[in-house]
């Protein structure tokens, strides 16, 4: 059968390319027109048009209109031999496409009998042409009739609905349609009920208006015609549903014997269609059905033996009818059973022999369903076997099924209802044969036979196609159909027998064929095959149509196709015509066919190029010619680089927890789209949030176990893909050991057997066992030994009288399983104890008594029950008796004791079983009493101006009344020589460890007034104190100046700015400032200046705009220069900061006081926004290092710290390092700004564990913040600018748990290098409205002043008031008589008479203040203080508020 394509694209990307110019060359016979190429690579299915030899001999037609032998007067000689056999062929009704095949096989030199084979097999074809499904070739050819949708031949309607009888067909011109009842002509127009769809066939009876439907019950016939044929549906037969009611009947109670069998029959009313049938009690309750009691398919209710519980309820058979959705109900039975043993003892229903149990006799099976030993079954070719066999018998049978001489159809039987129904769906011939079912219990067994027969109603061989003809052509109709009984065969025509049809001499029929030739117009017609048997029938309609139409090309025009190098493609070229046209394929406008080389046309003429190159790049033009006409399209073909992946992903090893790269980097035509996508196991990959996508890799982060498998990296664009796999291995902990067992049972010993669990990819390296005991530590697992991964058995050595309970961890390099579970217990024997208990004391908890102590023996070591302990002790060297005494825990105290004397102490342990080994003797004392002596001649020298040297005279030993833990030194600042400077009295004591005459103390402040007295420390406590003794430290270096501020008004001028120190350590004398200018990493020339002590600005001018400058500031006192603080200038607003680190200046001389200094916040400040470019984002690590002497720091932008590196990734086949075995916190993150950090933190708890972070300012104080599972990244954002911070990450359930303590710094707020702002009109106006204020203000509170008004103050004290405190009662001070004090915050002067100004950011608030411990050699071993002890203490300090002096020092 000769088919044409209508082929549309195949997923290929396409493009429309511009048409280009339509030129006719009549001698080439070519057009270049704008063309069209159909399908890229597309596949040769069923239905592709295989052009004719007779087409091959038209393709050197040059016009339209030639006729056929005209074209073959220009052919070769052999071309005419061609057309000779081609015309023979014609002559013996060969269709044009057995023709092509002959002259192909002719071409082909086949051997002559292969000739005459193919022709016989050619005479059961037919030719055809098929009319593409293109809408608008669809709708511009004629076409008879074509029934496309009808109702089924069994039509059952719902009688409360309107009928629907359905009949659509399609055909040019639209048919139109008639039914006919019963074989007669129904006139729809004659019923008012009746009508006809509009455009269709279909039938709607109306019953809203009366009427009964069963009047219309019949069978209907549609019939679809058009001036070209007529179209027949089948016959339709329609019946109304029927739900009759059940008949009224009363039933009788139905006796039975117990066990005996009972069959309660339904017999349920006839209904269309059939109901469905159900067992339910009276009271809706399902009946229960097993094997014993079933329903059989016939709807009655079958009891294999009845038992006395089955009296408990009634039964009723119940129908539901499909169309009307009602259930009938019939009038319930009831059983009355008789029985030997009337007690319904229901622990016998799980007995083992129920029936022997309640003096049931037991029997040999019978069938109750169907009767006898064989019956037979007919069931029809398709249709489902149902075999059914039901058995009575005690104990009830079962029910087994086999085939006579075969085995079943495993594929399509099933067993139903308790195995006493066999069903086998869609059977065949093949499955008749003979059944038998084989009933059997413990009596016996029996069987029946059943003898299947398959019959079958007619089904299709070869169904008659519509046949599309042009004119002059041959074809045929086939009709072949099969069934049992063998079916008849009847053709119509338009609805009439053939035999009675008007004669038509192109006409032949041969039984299930007619075969026409040399069709012609009038040929036209539609044919209908009735095939039918005894079981059913089957009609077919087919037209033969009969057209002439020129070539038509069925696709779009002008398309452009991308197709990938080296690839093999086809390009097709969907054409229509009737003839079939011929079609010939062109490149570039060159006149020569393509055909040969890598160039193939097949014969549906589709054009395979073997293998693209780029010189195939170019325009293609396929021509489709028949004597009608010609037609051609074009397309433009693109050759792009095929996608590769050059770096592909390699088999990886990782252990669970690490972090996995995957790379997958790809090579493409840059003009396509790249996607690269990820496959795991084959299936789509979901990223989730453990996981990474780039364009070159995949990163998996924290490898579990469900990572493991196969991944495949797939890129891919629109024309093409390539693959890469590889494997990723996940070495995870071992599965948890299973099934422990316990042999070989022994006094001291056992033997521990297990399975080892799936060890996930890493081999198990020890098996850990533990123990638990019930006794001492119940629910408490203790180690027990370790064993090799190698074994799974081990001998386990025991301690008398343990009741033992096991449990096993296995160990591989990844980490432990979980534990086993637990073994059996097993105890064992006792026996007296093989030691004593350990860690034996004696101590005094008062002066009069002696604890003695010990650890308490565990489960292992008791070796029985009642264990206790006997305790004796003596005074050592007395020679006295031994005390003893039993105790049951682990203490006893000794009374009335004398003071600090050695004892003699045993303990021995004890149990039921006998005492233990002879204890060892251990030396204890008894409770001390505090020292009777102080320290004598204590003698003070001073070192210098932090530091004293103490000697003194030792006390005697007999004077202690304990043991001798130190010297104490107790020393306070009395007052500093600068006057009216107020100084903290809080007492400070340095130690000195053993019996030592001498020591240093040191960390003292300068130029001050100390006092000091001398203790003797025992463990009772402090002794009497020494005279006090006085001291005075001399003038030392002062601290560095406070807020050294830089800034840069324009770019000719540089403002510094600072306070005096917090600690001057004597009086000032000057300032030294040394700076230098640098760019880059080249210095300038170092300048110094020095000022007086009450300068504290100072203006340099800029040599160049260029460079910057450092600067280092400090002050001095007689003794020499204090630590400097140091600044630059600020970087130019789009400079970027210098990767080299910035020039420092010489150092300077610092004395060796001792003192710790701290650089000022504002400092700080001014530092950070020195080195900061905002700008440049660019992360830098913060680096803070403290020493005694001096303190630096570095600040950028942004801060990142980490305690841990992430591990590390190698190449190839890896193994990645290890996450910690144990629950813990590593790679603490900290992105800073100026007022807020973000922090993220690895970990490798569970899912869901909340954390803390807690994070302490510079002022020591401490914030927590909570943290829920899941919540990384958190932000802190209470942070103050340029503060540092320590901060640590811990776990919320285990505070333990924590992270390494790490250290961070905010930045400063960046300024730009703006003009002055004091030079803005807007600030000048502002200010002086403030000053204006600040003026009534002040007005306001000296009239109060002088009228003695009390002003309420913010915080009351809560310390003392210092002796220059003003006074205090109930919240206010009054400031009457204290017009002659020196103003709050005034500076110090030369001669420091003026009291000193109190700082905010005093070293005082670190414990600067003198408050910490030193030990002998001056070293700090106290801790700082929080800047409350400064509040608490500063009683002299007023509100700022109250004080008018100090609002003008704020606002300046």
């Amino acid at each position: 059968m000769r088919w044409l394509a209508a082929r549309g694209a195949a997923g290929d990307a396409r493009e429309v390319a511009a048409p280009g110019a339509d030129i006719w060359d009549c001698a080439q016979g070519w057009s270049r027109s704008s063309w069209r190429l159909i399908d890229l690579c597309a596949i040769w299915e069923p239905g592709v048009f295989l052009p004719s030899a007779a087409a091959d001999g038209s393709r050197a037609s040059t016009g339209v209109g030639k006729s056929r032998p005209n074209e073959a007067e220009k052919l070769s000689t052999v071309r005419k031999a061609h057309i000779e056999r081609h015309k023979a062929s014609r002559a013996c009704g060969l269709g044009s496409r057995e023709q092509g095949l002959v002259l192909r096989m002719a071409r082909q030199q086949a051997p002559p009998w292969v000739h005459v084979a193919l022709i016989f097999f050619l005479l059961s074809l037919g030719g055809a042409i098929e009319i593409p499904m293109d809408p608008s070739i669809q709708n511009e050819l004629t076409q008879p009739p074509t029934i496309t949708k009808q109702s089924v031949k069994d039509h059952i309607v719902d009688p409360r609905d309107n009928i629907l009888i359905e009949c659509e067909a399609k055909g040019n011109p639209a048919p139109s349609f008639h039914w006919t009842r019963n074989s007669r002509f129904f006139n729809i127009a004659k019923d008012p009920r009746v009508s006809m769809r509009r455009r269709s066939g279909t039938l709607v009876i109306d019953f809203r208006s009366g009427g009964r439907p069963e009047e219309y019950e019949g069978e209907y016939q549609c019939f679809a015609r058009n001036k070209f044929g007529t179209a027949l549906s089948n016959r339709i037969r329609l019946q109304v549903s029927k739900s009759p009611l059940w008949p009224k009947e009363n039933l009788d109670p139905v006796v039975v014997q117990e066990g005996a069998p009972l069959t309660l029959q339904c017999n349920p009313p006839p209904g269309l269609p059939s109901p469905v049938i159900f067992w339910m009690s009276s009271s809706m309750e399902p009946i229960t059905q097993d094997k014993r009691v079933s329903q059989g398919h016939n709807g009655d209710l079958y009891f294999s033996n009845v038992m006395l519980q089955d009296m408990q309820t009634d039964y009723s058979c119940n129908a539901r009818f499909h169309f009307t959705h009602t259930i009938q109900q019939k009038n319930p039975f009831t059983l009355k059973v008789l029985t030997n043993n009337p007690y319904n003892d229901s622990s016998l229903r799980n007995h083992p022999d129920i029936y022997s149990a309640r003096g049931v006799a037991e029997r040999t099976p019978s069938f109750m369903y169907p009767q006898g030993t064989s019956s037979s079954q007919m069931v029809l070719r398709g249709m489902d076997l149902l075999l059914e066999c039901i058995a009575s018998g005690v104990p009830t049978p079962d029910i087994a099924w086999y085939k006579k001489g075969g085995d079943l159809p495993s594929n399509k039987a099933k067993f139903e209802n308790f195995n006493k129904a066999l069903r086998i769906t869609n059977v065949s011939e093949e499955d008749s044969g003979e059944y038998f079912c084989l009933a059997s219990n413990k009596m016996g067994s029996i069987r029946h036979t059943i003898s299947v027969r398959v019959k079958a109603a007619p089904y299709w061989l070869d169904e008659p196609k519509n046949l599309i003809l042009a004119p002059g052509e041959d074809g045929r109709l086939v009709c072949r159909a099969n069934g049992n009984p063998k079916p008849t065969v009847q053709w119509m025509v338009n609805g009439e027998p053939l035999q009675s049809a008007p004669p038509n001499p192109n006409r032949e029929v041969a039984g299930d064929t007619i075969i026409f030739r040399d069709t012609q117009i009038s040929s036209r017609a539609v044919y209908q095959c009735n095939t039918s048997n005894e079981h059913g029938y089957l009609l077919a309609n087919a037209f033969v149509s009969v057209l002439d139409v020129p070539p038509r090309m069925l696709s779009p025009r002008n398309q452009l196709i991308r197709v990938i190098l080296y690839n093999r493609t086809r390009l097709d070229c969907p054409f229509f015509g009737s003839p079939i046209p011929t079609l010939r394929w062109f490149k570039n406008g060159q006149g020569s066919n393509l055909d040969g080389g890598n160039y193939h046309v097949y014969e549906n003429g589709s054009l395979e190029i073997k293998m693209i190159r780029k010189e195939d790049q170019g325009i293609y033009t396929c021509v489709a010619t028949n004597i009608l006409g010609k037609a051609e399209n074009q397309v433009r073909l693109e050759v792009k680089d095929p996608t590769r992946i050059y770096r592909m992903p390699e088999d990886q090893v990782a252990k669970r927890g690490t972090t996995v790269q995957l790379e997958c980097r790809v090579k493409h035509d840059p003009s396509l789209k790249l996607t690269v996508s990820w496959l795991k196991d084959d299936e789509p990959l979901y990223i989730g949030n453990r996981m990474k996508k780039e364009d070159d890799s995949l990163t998996i982060f924290g490898v579990a176990e469900r990572d493991q498998g196969s991944y495949t990296c797939m890129a891919s664009t629109e024309l093409d893909q390539d693959l890469a796999k590889a494997y990723l291995t996940v070495l995870g902990r071992p599965d948890r050991p299973r099934d422990l067992e316990l042999t070989d049972l022994a006094e001291r010993s056992v033997r521990l057997t297990w399975i080892p669990g799936d060890d996930n990819n890493s081999p198990i390296t020890d098996y850990v066992v533990q123990f638990e005991e019930d006794q001492f530590q119940p629910g408490v697992w203790h180690d027990h030994s370790k064993f090799p991964g190698s074994v799974n058995s081990a001998v386990l050595h025991l301690s008398p009288y343990v009741n033992y309970q096991f449990r096993v961890i296995a160990v591989n390099e990844v980490g432990s399983s979980h534990p086993s579970l637990p073994s059996e217990r097993y105890r064992t024997s006792g026996a007296p104890p093989e030691s004593n208990p350990s860690d034996v004391k004696g101590e005094g908890t008062r002066k009069n008594n002696m604890e003695i102590t010990w650890t308490p023996m565990n489960a292992t070591s008791a070796f029985g029950p009642n264990l206790r302990y006997i305790v004796k002790w003596r005074r050592r060297e007395t020679r006295e008796t031994w005390n003893n005494v039993t105790v049951w825990g682990s203490r006893y105290v000794v009374g009335q004791t004398p003071v600090y004397v050695p004892y003699e102490i045993r303990v021995q342990a004890e149990n039921d079983f006998g005492k233990g080994p002879e204890p060892d003797t251990v030396i204890g004392y008894s409770g001390e009493d505090y020292p009777r002596a102080a320290p004598t001649e204590v003698k003070i020298r001073v070192l210098n101006s932090t530091a004293i040297s103490l000697q003194w005279n030792r006390v005697y030993s007999d004077t202690v009344q304990g043991q001798l833990r130190e010297y104490r030194a107790y020393y306070w600042r009395e007052s500093s020589l600068l006057k009216n400077l107020w100084v903290s009295q809080k007492r400070q004591q340095a130690s000195f460890p053993g019996d030592r005459p001498r020591g240093v103390v040191a960390r003292l402040f300068p130029y001050s007034n100390y006092k000091l007295e001398m203790v003797v420390v025992n463990g009772r406590g402090d002794g009497p104190r020494s005279e006090t003794k006085e001291f005075t430290t001399p003038e030392g270096v002062p601290s560095a100046p406070r807020r050294f501020r830089v800034r840069q008004p324009n770019l000719e001028t540089i403002n510094l700015e600072w306070d005096h120190p917090e600690h001057p350590n004597g009086i000032l004398i000057g300032y030294t400032l040394r700076y230098v200018p640098f760019n880059g990493t080249k210095l300038g020339k170092q300048m110094v200046e020095n000022f007086s002590p009450n300068q504290t600005k100072f203006s340099v001018q800029r040599a160049d705009p260029v460079s910057r400058y450092r600067f280092s500031l400090s002050a001095r006192t007689q003794v020499g220069s204090g630590e400097a603080a140091t600044e630059e200038s600020p970087a130019p607003p789009n400079e970027a900061t210098p990767t080299a680190a910035p020039p420092t200046l010489p150092p300077t001389t610092v004395g060796t006081t001792g003192l710790v200094s701290s650089t000022d916040a504002t400092a700080l400040a001014a530092t950070s926004e020195a080195t900061t470019v905002p700008i440049v984002p660019t992360v830098v690590p913060t680096t803070v290092a403290t020493t005694i002497a001096t303190t630096t720091t570095t600040t950028a932008a942004a801060t990142t710290t980490t305690t841990e590196s992430p591990p590390t990734t190698t190449t190839g086949t890896k193994i990645h390092g290890t996450a910690p075995d144990e629950q813990s916190i590593w790679n603490v993150t900290v992105l800073p700004n100026s007022k807020w950090a973000n922090i993220t933190w690895k970990h490798n708890f569970r899912p869901g564990t909340d954390f803390v972070v807690e994070y302490i300012d510079s002022n020591h104080t401490k914030k927590t913040v909570p943290v829920k599972a899941q919540a990384q990244p958190i932000q802190l954002t209470d942070l103050f600018p340029g503060m540092t911070y320590t901060l640590r990450v811990y776990s919320r359930d285990n505070e333990g748990i924590s992270s390494t303590v790490i250290t961070f710094m905010t930045s400063t707020a960046y300024t730009n290098n703006q003009a002055d702002i004091a030079t803005q009109g807007w600030f000048i106006g502002l200010m002086c409205a403030i000053a204006l204020l600040v003026l009534i203000l002040l007005i306001v509170c000296f009239i109060k002043r002088s009228r003695g008004g009390k002003y309420p103050v913010r915080e009351k004290k809560d310390v003392p008031l210092g002796p220059e405190d003003p006074k205090e009662e109930d919240g206010s001070f009054d400031y009457s008589d204290e017009d002659n004090k020196p103003l709050q915050g005034s500076q110090t002067s030369l001669d420091g008479t003026i009291k000193q100004q109190e700082s905010d950011d005093s070293l005082v608030d670190y414990g600067e203040g003198g408050e910490g411990q030193f030990n002998e050699d001056g070293s700090f071993i106290g801790q700082y203080t929080v800047k409350k002890d400064k509040e608490e203490t500063e009683g002299n300090e007023s509100s700022e508020a109250t004080s008018p002096v100090n609002a003008i020092y704020s606002l300046a």
